[in-house]
């Protein structure tokens, strides 16, 4: 059972349990986009969802995203992220980050000597981080699950 640890206007961050097995069908052939496919018919593998998202049991958090500020990176208000704390955070990357007492997801600009937190929303600014910003980068987003 996944424990909520923090909740901010950006975020709610909830432990990760990976202690059992969620095992469900797969279709292992993949599924057509286009037209059906007999083998369809046929469904004989499972997959783990914990082996398969989780590749850091003590690291790995979950996230429930609040705002629209990464929507055209195709996550949305209410999304559930995976986020991995053991990633070594890297330029482009998608993370969650600690500024000055908030959490927030976005996208990372590493340079030389500054660190810049990218929206994926025309409508909200990139926010330069300063020495006089109290940040961590907190956790890499490794997936992203969705409610339709």
């Amino acid at each position: 059972m996944a424990i909520k640890l923090y909740a901010a206007s950006a975020i709610e961050i909830y432990s990760a349990f990976s202690g059992s097995r969620l095992e469900l069908p797969v279709i292992s052939a993949g599924i057509s986009a286009g037209f059906p496919s007999p083998a369809l018919d046929f469904i004989d593998l499972t997959i783990d969802m914990n082996r398969h998202l989780i590749k850091h049991p003590s690291a790995t958090f979950y996230g429930r995203v609040k705002g629209h500020s990464m929507k055209d990176a195709g996550i949305f208000d209410g999304d559930l992220l995976v986020i991995d704390k053991s990633l070594e955070p890297k330029n482009d990357k998608i993370a969650v980050c600690f500024i000055d007492g908030e959490f927030t997801v976005k996208r990372i600009k590493i340079e030389n000597d500054c660190c810049w937190l990218i929206p994926e929303n025309s409508d909200f600014q990139p926010l330069k981080v300063t020495a006089e910003n109290d940040f961590l980068i907190w956790g890499i987003v490794t997936h992203v699950i969705k409610a339709f």
